[in-house]
Order: C-alpha cells, then structure tokens, then sequence
C-alpha cells in the first residue's frame, strides 16, 4: 500500500484552500485537487507492505507532536509536472524539526529515504498548462496543528483519494 505522513488542514482552512484552488484552475488549467485531498506532505513513506504499515499504526498512535502555527503566504510551482501550490516565503523551523525527527526514525527502520530538501507546500493543482503565478491574489493564512496523519493513498478508475489509517495524539 502507497504511504505518507501528512498535516490535514482544519476544515476552515481546507475550506480556504479550496477556493485559492478554484482561482488558480481559472488561471492556469490543470486538474484541481478535491478539497478532502489537500494536506501538507511531511514524509513520503511509497509502497508499504501491509505487516510494516501495522506497525506504522501503532507508532503514529502513539506519536505526540509540538504544536505549531505554519504561515502560509505565498504561491510557488513546479514546472515539470505542472504543479501550482501555496506555502510560506521564509522556510518554518518547526515544520523542518518536525519533518527531521520523523525521518531520524522512519529512514533506520527502512520506511524509504529522508529527501534532500524539504519545501512545505499544499498542492492545489496538478498539470496546470501554464504557471503565471504573479497574477494570483497575495496569500496570508495561519495553520494550526498539533496531529499528524498516516495516510493511505488509493489510485483507481476515479483517480487517487485518500483513506486515513492513523492520527497522532494531540
């Protein structure tokens, strides 16, 4: 099973997030995330098989994270694959910590390999066919968070959705 580690937004932050997704499909085209898609990536974990995904359950349920406050305010893309998504000007010591110390245990246990860079970022669109990102409204929203989400992510005939397997203790 494909896995990863993910912040999910608060529903009136999703909310938001999805009508900053509606006004970058206008400019850009491409495919828009659905709202209950969107979520901040803290570690990629990929093909999982099912007795290791177990014992992931149990160690996010048992996991405590510091609560913290992620300052989005800015719009970025990746050229190849067509990517439009938000997240913040100035790099978030506290999400880097956080990322860090869930790869200072997942990469000896052999969940995958920690990247070599780290950009915090919700993807809103996938495949957009042009990025002009200086013509979208400036951005200033405040995430708060104090869980973390195991994440199974199912790929079929209606594209991928995602299925929660755990949450951490808040």
């Amino acid at each position: 099973m494909r896995l990863f580690l993910a912040l999910m937004p608060p529903p009136e932050l999703r909310e938001r997030l999805g009508e900053l997704a509606e006004i970058a499909h206008a400019r850009c085209g491409g495919r828009r995330m659905p709202d209950e898609s969107l979520h901040l990536t803290l570690a990629f974990l990929g093909e999982v098989e099912e007795a290791r995904a177990a014992e992931l359950v149990e160690w996010v349920q048992g996991l405590t994270i510091p609560p913290g406050e992620w300052h989005l305010d800015c719009w970025g893309g990746f050229r190849r694959p067509g990517i439009v998504w938000v997240g913040a000007q100035a790099a978030d010591p506290a999400l880097s910590q956080l990322q860090g110390r869930l790869w200072s245990t997942l990469e000896p246990l052999g969940f995958g390999t920690r990247p070599t860079q780290f950009v915090p970022h919700v993807t809103l669109l996938r495949r957009a066919a042009t990025l002009p990102l200086e013509y979208l409204p400036p951005i200033e929203l405040s995430w708060f968070y104090n869980q973390l989400e195991l994440i199974q992510s199912i790929t079929d005939e209606r594209g991928a959705r995602y299925r929660r397997l755990a949450i951490s203790q808040s």
